[in-house]
This record gives structure tokens, sequence and C-alpha cells, in this order.
């Protein structure tokens, strides 16, 4: 006899608590291998694909494509066993590298909304209220199967006085209770007019803006204007809002920057790659330069503890660089950059620009960073400020290389300029130190030779 088991969405590591569905990969009725991939979702920080721990016949899926589930949440359920091809009760254990699977959870008993009509499920929602059990009623209306034998029924914005909520994640039904915000007043962005974060957010903000909230004064959306469009900061534009939000109130920042002259280092790159080989990016070399200068001040290599008022000191440089993708902004970490050399920096430089512009970079490859280089100079702008990337204590911005006008050897020559910025958290440092650091930069990009003394 066939055992059905539940696939829950897997923690993807590093405190992320929801993911939002991009794609299922499966249908109902598909019989799945271990470890096949069954769902694409998307993180504050990567588009992942999610390989069930279960082999067998796919009985129902949690949640259509765009909605956002908690960690925890189930995605799917399998029926394993006799009647049920290359079936494994017991799971493969690997979700995701990295990630491990948790035992499945005994299966609740649900109540499909297909097997009641819109009277019915408005009566029990209101006796549930009534009981104190409306918590329990709607959790388990949220865990309704998307793809059962007849279509759920739906609730359209607007939301009815009476009667369910459309919401499905508790996380929007928790920050709503949390704020007094009445879900019922609120008309949903989502399919069908279902109810996102974002939508609670924009009326907590908007809310805010007008005046303090009260458990007991309704909220309502603002209208849009005319010809206006509603982005919801969601997935990786909200992970990198919130994160340059967080880093603003946090780090008391400040910025210096320098005019260099490239010409050499543009010489001496061109003459290494003329010589055979891997070719060198001028990332890496730039790169090399960051890392040999934070051995030099390491004070910006670092980061605050808050709670113990302590400026912690890194012995290790896992350096981050900014890369533009069509998901958004997101910042890949190279480990351990100290121990490398130009072209291993090179090729990891590249894996990681390939994984970003596709979209398969893992949680581990965006996070971890204790410096970050950012190369604007692509989008053919000469100077920044760039903002911090919390908790880091440095970032350093780099230019566009251009011919300009320089004094050279005491004669007025055309060179190769670029402009070089260093945003610091000046709980770290002083003036002194970030100038410090920033001249050592402009002078190894000057002089390369300067360099090979630190190797």
């Amino acid at each position: 006899m066939a055992q059905v088991l539940e696939f829950k969405l897997p923690d993807l590591g590093e405190g992320l608590t929801e993911a939002e569905i991009v794609r299922w990969l499966v249908q109902v009725g598909d019989v799945v291998a271990v470890d096949q991939p069954v769902v694409e979702v998307e993180t504050a920080k990567a588009t992942v694909e999610v390989p069930c721990p279960y082999g067998g016949v796919v009985t129902a899926r949690f949640g259509e494509e765009g909605t956002e589930l908690p960690v925890g949440a189930p995605l799917l359920t399998v029926a394993v066993g006799e009647s049920a091809p290359a079936a494994e009760p017991d799971g493969s254990g690997n979700v995701l590298v990295g990630y491990g699977t948790q035992a499945p959870a005994a299966r609740r008993r649900r109540v499909r909304a297909a097997s009641l009509g819109p009277a019915e499920l408005n009566g029990r929602a209101r006796r549930a209220e009534a009981t104190g059990e409306a918590r329990t009623e709607r959790n388990e209306r949220s865990r309704q199967p998307v793809a059962a034998a007849a279509p759920p029924a739906r609730v359209t914005a607007p939301a009815p006085a009476e009667g369910p909520v459309p919401v499905i994640s508790p996380l929007v039904r928790r920050l709503a209770r949390d704020n007094g915000l009445d879900l019922r007043q609120l008309s949903g962005s989502g399919p069908d007019g279902l109810i996102l974060r974002a939508d609670v957010e924009d009326v907590l903000r908007r809310g805010k803006s007008a005046g303090a909230l009260t458990a007991h004064e309704p909220v309502r959306p603002a209208t849009t204007p005319e010809g206006g469009l509603r982005i919801p900061l969601k997935g990786i534009r909200g992970a990198v809002a919130d994160k340059l939000s967080r880093s603003r109130r946090e780090i008391p920042d400040a910025t210096c920057w320098v005019d260099a002259d490239a010409t050499e280092l543009m010489r001496a790159r061109a003459a290494m790659n003329a010589a055979g080989g891997p070719k060198i990016s001028l990332l890496a070399l730039l790169a090399r330069v960051c890392t040999a200068a934070l051995a030099r001040f390491p004070e910006l290599n670092s980061y605050v503890d808050v709670e113990a008022r302590e400026v912690v000191q890194l012995d290790h440089v896992h350096l981050g660089f900014a890369a533009q993708t069509e998901r958004g902004l997101v910042v890949p970490v190279v480990r351990d950059a100290h121990a490398r050399d130009a072209e291993s920096l090179t090729a990891e430089f590249a894996r990681l620009t390939e994984a970003a512009r596709t979209g398969t970079l893992t949680p581990g490859e965006l996070t971890g960073g204790t410096f970050t280089l950012n190369n604007y100079g692509v989008f053919g702008v000469d100077g920044s400020t760039p903002i911090v990337n919390h908790p880091e204590a440095a970032m350093l911005g780099v230019g566009r290389i251009v011919p300009k006008p320089w004094v050279h050897e005491g004669e007025l020559a055309v060179r190769q300029v670029v402009q070089l910025s260093l945003t610091f958290d000046h709980r770290v440092c002083d003036g002194g130190t970030a100038g410090g650091f920033l001249r050592y930069v402009a002078d190894c990009v000057e002089q390369p030779a300067v360099l090979l003394r630190t190797l």
C-alpha cells in the first residue's frame, strides 16, 4: 500500500525565512525520482531548483507560481510504496547541496475548499473566530493543494466583509496582525486578489507617512496615480532594498576618493596576456591590489559587533564584487581571495559572474563577504559614493578608465586615468587609515611594481 509523504520547503540557509515559487517542474500525477528537481524558487538571494528527497507519484502541489511560502510550509506530497515506482520512503536527505531535509511530519487532516460552498466556508470562519480557533482554521486552508481534483474556491478582490481572507502566507497574516491591520480592508495585487506581503508593507508604509497606526483604525491602501505602475519590492530587489536601508541606518559612513594614472597597470595587464596562458582580467588585478592593501590596513577588513561593542578584525578576505543582472544587483563572494593569484581570481570571477547571469548562485556564494569591490566603470561613469555592504566595513569603487590630460614626469601628457573611491565605516577607523588604504591602492595602480613587494 502506498504511503503519502509531505515534502516541505527546506531551510535554504543563511537566515532565509521564505521563498517565492517561480516555476513548477512537475505536475500532479507525475512520477518523480529521488533528488529530482520539482520546483524552482527565488529567495532573497538567489533562484534555485529544489529537489525532492522522495521517489514516487506526485499527489498534490501547494502554492501557485508567484506565491511566497515560508520555510517549513508544504510544497508537495508524494505517494511512495508498492503502487509508486522508484519509491524510497526514507528519502535522500539531500534537498540542496549543503542543506538537509527534515523528517516528514505527521500529516494533518485537511478540509478542501472545493468540497465546501462559500456560505459554509464563511460560517466555518465565523465560528472559528468566535471560539478562538481562527488561526488554526486559516492555516489549514492555506495548506490546501492548488492542483486538487476540483478547483479550490477563490475570493476575488476586494475581500468581503466576512468570510475567508485571500491570504496564503502566514508571514503576511502575522505582519498585518502585529501592526493592527485588518486584511479584509485590503485589495490584493496577486492572482485573483491574493494579498501579498508587498501589499501589507505598502499600506503600512503609507499609513506611517500619514500618521500613527492603531489597531482600531482601519487602513486603506492609497490609489495608484493614473498611469502609475506598482512594482513589489520582493525577491532580490527587496533584499537589496532592505540591505541598503539597513546600511544607511546603522553605519556612519564616509567617503574619500582620488584620481590615479592607470596607464602602467593597463600596460602590465597587456604584457601578461601577451605572454600566453589564461587571460588576466582587470578586475582580478584590482582584487589583488585590494587584498594587498587590506593586509596593510586590516581595520577595513572587519565588522562591528554592536552588542559586544567591539570591532572584529578578520584574518581572511572573502571578497565580494557587485554584479548587475536582469534580476537586480547581486554581490557574489570570492572565498579566500587573499590566497589566490591573478589567474585564480580571474577564473573565479568569471564563474561567479556567469552564475549570477543565469541566476544559479547559491546562498553560500552570496554571503559571508568581508570587503566589496565595486567596478561601476563598466556602466560608463567616472565616480560614485558606494554604500557599504552591511555588515562589512568598507567598499572600494572603481570608475571607468579613460584618456585624460595628466602631468607625467613634469610634462603634460594623455594618460589612462581612473577615479577610485572608498566608503568606510567611521566606527572602525578614522580618515588617516582610510586615506592610507586608498593611497596605497592608487600607488599600486600607478606603479604595479609596488604590488610586487607585497607578494
